[in-house]
Formats: C-alpha cells, structure tokens, sequence
C-alpha cells in the first residue's frame, strides 16, 4: 500500500513489454530552481522527445505525458521538492509511455513547457515553467479534452486470436469460473517500499503471477489477470475488468507497511468492502489505497453517481455475503500456513473493490515494515504455502461448482 511518507519515491523502470534498452530516450539528471511563485523543473535527456503538460486540482498537481524513458536518476530523487513542487515522482505509466508528477505546494499554471535541442554540448533538455495563481485562476483540463489515455488491460488465459483479442465464442463456450487476481500498484505507482529496497509492486506481482499459474494448474477456473507486468492500471478499470469479464471472484494482493511511530504490525489480513471502517488502521488502509490513482495524476473527477436502484442495493447485499463468506474460508485456510495479523479479518471503503455484482477481497499478505514478515515475502518456500491454501479456499468457496475433470495440481 501506499503510505504516508513514500509520496514522492522513485520508481522501477522496466519496460511493460519487451523493449530494446537502448532505443530508449534516457534521463540522465534532473534540476529544480525557483521559489513560491516562479518554479522551473529541467531533465536532461540523450535526444529530444514530446511532452504533453496538464494540472489537476484536489490535491493540486501537474502531469507531464512523455514517451517511454529510462530514467538513469540518483536514488532518492524527487522526495525533496523547490519552490511550487513540493515532491515529484516519476515512472512507467503504460507501454511505451513514462508520466512524470509534480505535487504542488498550491494552485498554480505551466507558463511553457518545452524541449530543447542537444547544442554546444548540452544535452537535450525537457522545461516546464510553473507560476503562482490563486484558486479561482487555477485551470483544471476538462473533463474529455486531451485527456490520458491508459491501455485496456484485459489478459485472460484464454487463446487469443490473429488481432491479440480472445474470441467470444471460447469464452462462451467455457463454463468455468472466473477469477480476477488484482496484483496492486505498478508502473508510476510504486506501493510502499520496504527499507532495504523492496517494492510492493514487484513483490505482489511476483506472487500473483505464481498464483495465476497455481490456479490455472486445476484446470478448474479461467484465470484473468489485470496486469501482468509493470503497468500502471487506474482503480476503476480494474474494477471494470472484473466486470467485463463477469468474474465469480475479485481477489487484490497487496502488502502492508506501518510507519515507525506507529509501531509494529505482522501477519496477513482479508479485506472486505463496507461504508464503515472495522477499525482505525482499516480505514487509514483504504483512505491510502483510494489515493492510487491520484498518485499516477489520473484526474478522478470521471467516477459515476451513486446509483440509487432498489436491485443494485440487493445484488450489492448479495455480493457483500459472497464476500464476506470467501473471506472467513480464506482466513480459515491461510492461518494453517501462514502468520497471520492478531485481527485477520476487516473491512474498509476500498474503491478496488467495489464492483457491486462480484464478490470481492483485497488480500494484505503482511507488512514490509516487519522484518519477519519481509522475510516471507521474498521466501519461496512461503509463498508456495500460501499460494496452496488459497486455491484451496477457492475450492471451497466454489464448491460443487468446480467438479473434477480438471489437472491435479
């Protein structure tokens, strides 16, 4: 998870796709000057590239869209700001697309944003000149005008045909569940990370891609993944994943982190969605988790009203039970396996999981703040464990639904 603290961390480059490295445009430095009312940000790069500038409000930001860049930056850069820019943090946010973020310290405007041509021995620079302005001069791009746009990101087991898509026909034909595994965070979106350098977003997509291949192994379900590489998918899409491909079951990973001065925590949680917070530290949890997107500068303003319908209400009832029931047998069976947290069952307002006719759980798998639980995190023999008793809570859930005639696993 995201926690307070880690706004501004840098964040792994590694292509989404395979990429050669060196046809990459590379950052080699980066430069902020100015103060309160004037701010200039500069990159150096080895050659010229596009760059597209935009601002958002609540929290006050500025994006920056350029194309797919191998940040070669100093650790640690972008977690002290100058001026207008109070942190900035920057990464992949789709094949072939980096993001840069810029988090402001108030409202203000990009005076120019521009590239300048390599010359008398310097190289290739990237400006953007930010000014001061009060709230009510401040512009937000409107909604549908230029936009991001972020990839559908649609990967199921099934085979694809000629054109990348998979056939309806074979999803029609195959009568198997489907479960989403929801790997948290990446691209731009590093997570938390642990003090010796692990990234929750590479760890939990490391254990989700086993976990795909564990279920897929029964041959009893159709497994699909909302990302499965270092890709920054927005919340709300991965929800509409889930939905789209009319999945039985949701299941998030992600791993935990508690800051120093609030103590130690350990063990795994199961997270079900509700209005109210369990306790505290749920709803510190989902508070952090529902920044994601505004992390990666996605403009939130496109979330759907609330919708009123009396059958909405009784299929969101239905889908709570499901839920909260998938998460009992999970909690049952991971705690044969594995350490769990003292309160192992909670539930908080998380966007991830709130698509009204899927059950849903986000899985914490520990904390990274805890050395113990690190340690699992990176173990093999650990994430074998639990990946077993997962599926077969999975069975569980499904029970007669799932009848034998797959593989054995």
């Amino acid at each position: 998870m995201i926690a307070g603290g880690h706004p501004a961390q840098a964040v792994e480059t590694a292509p989404a796709r395979p990429v050669v490295a060196d046809a990459l445009p590379i950052a080699s430095d980066v430069r902020l000057a100015g103060d309160a009312q004037q701010t200039r940000f500069i990159l150096d790069l080895d050659r010229k590239i596009d760059v597209r500038a935009f601002v958002l409000a609540d929290p006050y930001r500025v994006v920056l869209d350029i194309p797919q860049v191998a940040f070669q930056l100093a650790p640690g850069v972008g977690q002290a700001g100058q001026g207008l820019i109070r942190a900035f943090r920057y990464g992949l946010v789709m094949p072939g697309g980096s993001r840069i973020v810029f988090d402001l310290t108030g409202p203000a405007k990009i005076e120019k944003s521009y590239v300048l041509d390599p010359a008398n021995g310097q190289p290739a620079r990237l400006v953007v000149e930010l000014a001061a302005v009060d709230r009510a001069a401040f512009n937000v791009t409107p909604d549908g005008a230029d936009t991001p746009k972020l990839r559908k990101t649609v990967l199921a087991d099934a085979s694809p045909d000629a054109t990348g898509a998979t056939s309806d026909a074979a999803k029609a034909a195959d009568s198997r569940p489907v479960i989403v595994i929801d790997p948290g965070h990446g691209g731009i979106d590093n997570g938390t990370v642990a003090g010796s350098g692990e990234n929750e977003k590479s760890l939990v997509l490391e254990f989700a891609l086993s976990l795909r291949d564990r279920i897929e192994k029964t041959g009893r379900y159709r497994v699909v993944m909302t990302r499965d590489d270092d890709t920054f998918v927005p919340l709300g899409e991965r929800v509409k994943i889930a939905r789209a491909q009319a999945a039985a079951l949701f299941v998030s990973i992600h791993a935990d982190y508690l800051p120093k001065k609030e103590g130690d925590a350990q063990g795994a949680t199961i997270y079900t969605l509700s209005d109210k917070a369990s306790d505290s530290e749920a709803e510190r949890l989902a508070e952090s988790e529902n920044k994601a997107d505004a992390i990666a500068g996605i403009d939130l303003r496109e979330e759907p009203a609330a919708v009123a319908d009396i059958l909405i209400e009784l299929t969101q009832r239905e889908t709570r039970a499901f839920s909260s029931r998938f998460a009992k047998t999970l909690a049952g069976q991971m705690k044969l396996v594995a350490r769990m947290h003292k309160h192992p069952l909670k539930s908080a307002g998380f966007r991830v999981l709130k698509a009204h006719d899927v059950p849903s759980v986000l899985v914490e798998l520990g904390y990274v703040s805890n050395k113990e639980d690190l340690h699992q995190l990176v173990s093999e023999q650990w994430r074998t464990r639990t990946i077993g008793s997962m599926v077969h809570a999975m069975d569980m859930f499904f029970g007669k639904r799932v009848v034998s005639g797959g593989l054995a696993e």
